[in-house]
């Protein structure tokens, strides 16, 4: 198994666990990876320095600009993939969360669309809502 660094043509960086570097170039050349952050299937390898066990503990050098990429790009497919457990409420999400806060609907996960004036509008009125980069392949 190896590790590779990945950048898409958006440059998002992040990570793929591959059986081998054939795998990587089977797996690029069929539109298999994807990035994490926006969904672009054009994926480039970055060149890396080869991982070696041992035994001590990793330097405490900070984070790099690279590790934080990667962190983000994790962070926004984790809640990518709690959004999809969620009730699609469509447009009429606005409405909906506001119900949901005010206790006239039942308190559960929901997601759909909102303008940016309507989710700065539920900010200000103290309703936590999370605006989530959608995939390109999932505008319509």
């Amino acid at each position: 198994m190896i590790v590779l660094n990945l950048r898409c043509s958006n440059g998002h960086g992040f990570e793929g666990w591959f059986g081998s570097s054939d795998a990587f170039e089977a797996q690029r050349a069929a539109g298999q990876i994807n990035c994490p952050v926006c969904a672009s299937a054009d994926i480039r390898r970055l060149p890396s320095a080869p991982y070696v066990q041992t035994g001590a503990p990793s330097p405490k050098g900070g984070d790099t600009p690279a590790r934080i990429d990667d962190t983000a790009a994790r962070a926004v497919a984790g809640l990518r993939q709690l959004a999809q457990k969620a009730e699609d409420v469509g447009k009429a999400f606005p409405a909906e969360v506001r119900r949901i806060h005010q206790g006239d609907a039942p308190d559960r996960s929901i997601r759909g669309q909102a303008s940016i004036e309507e989710v700065a509008e539920l900010l200000d009125e103290g309703i936590g809502v999370l605006p989530i980069p959608v995939p390109k392949e999932d505008l319509h």
